[in-house]
């Protein structure tokens, strides 16, 4: 699988359950959201001025998407919701592997360019690290309507949480679905 291949696989209307641990203060929170993941065209005017934005030709952007979503957190009665648009930019050398470049309509989070990296498993790791923050998430499919992520972030003050996430498609489901390897074994 490639970068493309992932994107367009992920493509539809999805259903998360996040279950998140905050290491510092031994705590665990639970949130529940819908979630709309576009495919994005090379020419749009978002992908245009975020390639701009991070100095990166858009011919070189190998694909796009906008991430849309909203939910809630339990116990907090106000509602979270937000888009970003994500394109990866493939290195030359290697195309398993490139930039991620992102930008969130939330005042509250900074955008940062990742990398991400696709591994045998067709499970895709994505690498955030700036002064402040750091953090990984590995993003792979159980099958192609289930989709699982893992992350970990850590702040530079001490906060640390850890994540695991499932994923239904609810609706939109690709074309040409093919689930990973990691899939294939686990239904055998």
């Amino acid at each position: 699988m490639n970068i493309e291949e992932f994107f367009e696989l992920s493509a539809g209307k999805w259903f998360s359950h996040r279950t998140s641990h905050l290491l510092a203060v031994k705590q665990s929170e639970e949130g529940k959201s819908n979630i709309i993941i576009e495919m994005l065209a090379a020419d749009d005017p978002e992908v245009i001025k975020l390639c701009q934005k991070y100095e990166v030709n858009p011919s070189s952007a190998a694909c796009s998407v906008r991430v849309t979503g909203n939910g809630a957190i339990a116990g907090d009665k106000e509602k979270h919701s937000g888009s970003t648009v994500l394109v990866a930019v493939p290195d030359a050398d290697n195309p398993n592997e490139g930039k991620l470049l992102q930008e969130t309509n939330n005042a509250a989070t900074v955008d940062i360019a990742g990398r991400y990296k696709i591994g045998s498993d067709d499970a895709v790791t994505l690498t955030i690290e700036s002064e402040t923050i750091w953090s990984e998430e590995r993003i792979w499919f159980a099958s192609p309507n289930l989709r699982m992520r893992a992350s970990v972030m850590k702040h530079n003050d001490g906060f640390s949480m850890a994540s695991f996430i499932s994923e239904i498609r609810m609706g939109g489901a690709p074309a040409n679905a093919k689930a990973s390897p990691a899939a294939n074994t686990a239904s055998s």
